[in-house]
């Protein structure tokens, strides 16, 4: 399995609308790709415009070419894109270790 982690920084005052349209996103786009397996998202404490999206895929090229060169990640950062302050921070991690 494979971890993306997306560090996504939002435009000030658009917290609400933003997790409305991550979660919207996430249920209706990514949520149906192949090689998906699920995700979490944060909000910031100290930085509450800042979010750190996690998406579980199958295999590294289910997120690199099977869904970032779909149609479907088009349609995502339709959703999403307009929320960011800049382009989002993304890289992959394979899993060394897990608890119970």
């Amino acid at each position: 399995m494979i971890l993306e982690l997306a560090d996504i920084r939002i435009h000030p005052g658009q917290n609400a609308a933003f997790e409305e349209a991550i979660q919207r996103g996430l249920a209706t786009v990514i949520g149906s790709t192949k090689g998906f397996q699920g995700y979490t998202v944060n909000r910031g404490i100290e930085s509450p415009e800042r979010y750190v999206l996690q998406i579980f895929w199958n295999t590294l090229e289910d997120h690199t070419v099977g869904f970032r060169q779909s149609e479907a990640f088009t349609q995502w950062r339709a959703i999403v894109g307009p929320f960011f302050a800049g382009p989002p921070t993304v890289e992959h991690f394979e899993l060394l270790a897990k608890s119970a």
